[in-house]
């Protein structure tokens, strides 16, 4: 009895107090004076303001560092095109040099001097190796590139700024911003051509991974309810992955849905819907939409994240744009839209793919 008082007692105090606080919320919400003291505005993040925050830690972390340079067709593509296209005396910008390998490449090849710049704590460990590898025409500028002002425009940019959706380390902004500034008439970029890819794809029997709904008998059970809880994380709708095991055909022939020359392009000049077609070469399940993209340098100098190419770049993950599986036959067509509200933002992609009734 005691007990069961003090419960109530317990239970009477507490919905009291939530009360009083509710009503002391809403008295500070109405007050001009107060809210701005206890509800001060938050501010808003572009999606360009959220991903520099997070390229300064990410590209700090010693273990992506790594991942990059134990990539051997990356490190071959980029020592090659230095190689091909920097000559003597020509004044560089390495934009986002990590630990300032690529700006000794162009040292060693003989620019005059490289402005290597990281607005990551990773270029203190990039002014260290300068040092240890005996590298002394680079000048290691610790801030975002957006501020960078030189007294003089260079004659090459060179950069890395590609993400596993192309776009999503902020090239197309970034590059074109130094470009405008920078950059002298008839100066070059390197690399300045990309394709972007989405391809409707067939996954390996024992890769394959259905949407938790799409899982009507595991041994007798059920999961189509799980229907009505479909997640609205957009994360839980993408797969990355860098296994060349995943990917067992492309379903039709592969074409770029995007190319893009840094040399001309601009921030708006980026479709924001595309629709394309894809005419079913290999019967099969299609599984989802995969995404990878090819850099070129010269025709003979190019760089793949292909799920299909066995010299593909392995650092870079290939994304699967998910899909509820449907069966294909050869000769029928897929009709795909691929919306996009912000490219350096996967959250904001949304994607179609759908049978055309014959």
């Amino acid at each position: 009895m005691l007990r069961s008082s003090l419960q109530r007692l317990t239970v009477f105090i507490s919905t009291q107090v939530r009360r009083l606080v509710r009503g002391l919320g809403n008295w500070l919400v109405g007050s001009p004076r107060l809210k701005p003291w206890f509800y001060p505005p938050l501010k808003i993040e572009t999606p360009a303001e959220k991903y520099r925050q997070f390229n300064e830690y990410y590209f700090a972390d010693l273990h992506e560092q790594e991942r990059m340079l134990g990539d051997a067709p990356r490190m071959a593509f980029y020592h090659e095109a230095i190689r091909r296209h920097i000559k003597p005396g020509q004044r560089v910008i390495d934009l986002g040099t990590g630990t300032g390998i690529l700006a000794a490449y162009a040292s060693r090849q003989g620019a005059s001097q490289v402005h290597a710049i990281d607005h990551s704590t990773i270029i203190e460990h990039a002014k260290e190796l300068a040092a240890h590898n005996g590298i002394e025409n680079v000048q290691f500028e610790d801030l975002h590139s957006t501020d960078f002002k030189p007294a003089e425009q260079v004659d090459v940019i060179l950069h890395e700024q590609i993400g596993d959706f192309l776009f999503d380390e902020a090239m197309v902004p970034n590059v074109c911003d130094l470009r405008d500034r920078l950059l002298k008439p008839g100066g070059l970029i390197l690399p300045s051509r990309f394709e972007l890819f989405c391809e409707p794809v067939t996954l390996h029997d024992d890769r394959r991974m259905p949407f938790i709904w799409e899982l009507t008998d595991v041994h007798g059970f059920d999961y189509s309810s799980m229907e009505r809880s479909r997640p609205q994380n957009p994360e839980y709708y993408r797969l990355s992955s860098c296994d060349l095991a995943l990917v067992k055909h492309f379903v039709g022939e592969p074409s770029p849905v995007v190319e893009v020359d840094l040399n001309t392009v601009t921030e708006d000049a980026l479709a924001s819907a595309i629709v394309y077609s894809r005419e079913v070469q290999h019967a099969g399940m299609v599984d989802g939409l995969v995404v990878f993209m090819q850099a070129k340098v010269d025709d003979d100098l190019v760089l793949s994240s292909s799920p299909l190419d066995p010299g593909r770049a392995p650092h870079w993950g290939f994304r699967i744009l998910r899909l509820e599986q449907s069966w294909v036959e050869v000769g029928e067509v897929l009709d795909v839209t691929l919306s996009v509200e912000d490219w350096t933002d996967p959250d904001t992609w949304r994607w179609t793919c759908v049978k055309r009734e014959r």
